[in-house]
């Protein structure tokens, strides 16, 4: 049993060992700048469905950047909407679009039905790029400016430092924040400086217009469009870049069973692209001179890993079973024993917010008490997934809409 521990140890540290040294590189390494940037005309998409107590905010935020107002439109596909999405968006200035479809449910299906109508009524080259956000972000005033720096700079896509409006709610909305906090700082910064591609998580992201002339519109229907739009396009050998200053915030789900079905379908997400593009991106390994880190990541990102922790916890905790039976460990050897397997995963997801809570400190947005308590909180939130992953090896999930409440608003009442 010992040998089969120590193979699974080691299959673990060859997959693994790159994620330290991007924490090595965020930490030590400066953040890539660019300084300038040439004057783009931009339209800003958002898909949203019964977003009515978020919207509103998002929009307000757009309409107060930095960016030059002529060369920035605002569109919103207001989806199988019953509520006041659309009326609210069009009095914020936005251009809305209402679609009412129950077959093709998914915001992959919503934004190309989208870029259909933008190319209907001005074409495919009136814009030269698009920012992708969800209904429930918000935006800092220089965000747009920041991007389109890295845009300029050759960048077909980009994406950003992804904040948290509920850091601070509970240890879900914690959970999720920290992790994302810790993607942008280092994994998708340490990428940048790398010159690897970095990849897209959800929203807050900007692409060129020839993407979508590629495929002729936005073809990514799975239940991770997100994370097959940056498969897709690291296997056709395009570098995604990152913007560490621009920085957008979204809400976080703050109940267990919201975060549940969200995880569950972003855990299947992952699974469906490994199925479609495992074998380009295994390929690319070894023959993508330019992309053959970017396709080794996006490998082991993508890959159902949640069955090799399941193997080696499983592994391990039989060891300790057979031998306490076979009188091979004492009461001590045996708590050791307990003890060395439960905190190799619960100290290495607390160290690892660890090191993003002293060096992002100044940008969580919560107080000092939940910020400590929190981290303590956040190991528990990634064995979660343990679970969650299981699930999505077995259950058919279908893509739902998550009801965000308006942080906003809930702060206001508060007060």
């Amino acid at each position: 049993m010992s040998y089969i521990l120590s193979a699974v140890g080691i299959v673990f540290t060859v997959c693994y060992a790159y994620q330290v040294i991007y924490a090595l590189v965020g930490l030590f390494r400066k953040p890539v700048v660019h300084e300038k940037g040439d004057r783009n005309r931009f339209a800003v998409i958002i898909s949203a469905r019964n977003e009515s107590a978020v919207i509103e905010n998002l929009l307000n935020s757009i309409n107060g950047q930095t960016y030059p107002k002529e060369l920035l439109d605002v569109y919103v596909i207001a989806d199988n909407c019953d509520d006041e999405t659309a009326e609210i968006s069009r009095k914020c200035g936005a251009i809305v679009y209402e679609r009412f479809n129950k077959e093709k449910v998914g915001k992959g299906y919503a934004m190309d039905f989208l870029f259909d109508k933008i190319y209907e009524t001005v074409g495919e080259e009136y814009y030269d790029g698009y920012f992708v956000f969800d209904a429930d972000n918000l935006l800092e005033p220089d965000y747009i400016e920041q991007m389109n720096k890295t845009f300029s700079a050759g960048y077909k896509v980009v994406t950003s430092y992804r904040n948290s409006k509920n850091y601070g709610s509970n240890w879900i909305s914690a959970g999720y924040a920290l992790w994302f906090i810790r993607e942008a700082k280092y994994v998708n910064n340490a990428r940048m400086i790398l010159n690897s591609s970095c990849a897209i998580s959800g929203t807050g992201f900007l692409m060129h217009r020839d993407m979508l002339k590629k495929r002729g519109g936005w073809k990514y229907f799975l239940l991770t469009e997100d994370i097959e739009f940056t498969v897709a396009s690291i296997i056709d050998g395009e570098k995604i870049g990152y913007c560490h200053k621009a920085v957008f915030y979204d809400e976080q789900p703050e109940t267990f069973v919201q975060s549940w079905n969200q995880r569950l379908r972003w855990a299947k997400g992952f699974l469906q692209v490994f199925w479609h593009y495992g074998k380009k991106l295994i390929g690319g390994i070894f023959t993508k001179k330019g992309s053959r880190l970017a396709c080794f990541d996006m490998t082991i990102t993508t890959m159902p890993v949640i069955l090799l922790t399941m193997v080696s916890i499983a592994l391990g905790a039989v060891d300790i079973v057979l031998n306490l039976i076979a009188g091979n460990f004492g009461i001590w050897q045996t708590l050791s024993g307990v003890w060395g397997l439960f905190f190799g995963g619960y100290g290495t997801f607390f160290l690892m917010g660890l090191l993003t809570v002293i060096t992002e400190w100044n940008y969580i947005n919560t107080t000092t008490p939940r910020k400590i308590f929190y981290l303590f909180t956040f190991p528990f939130y990634m064995a979660t997934w343990i679970p969650i992953g299981i699930v999505a090896l077995f259950k058919k999930v279908e893509w739902t809409p998550i009801k965000h409440i308006g942080q906003e608003k809930k702060n206001k009442k508060k007060k």
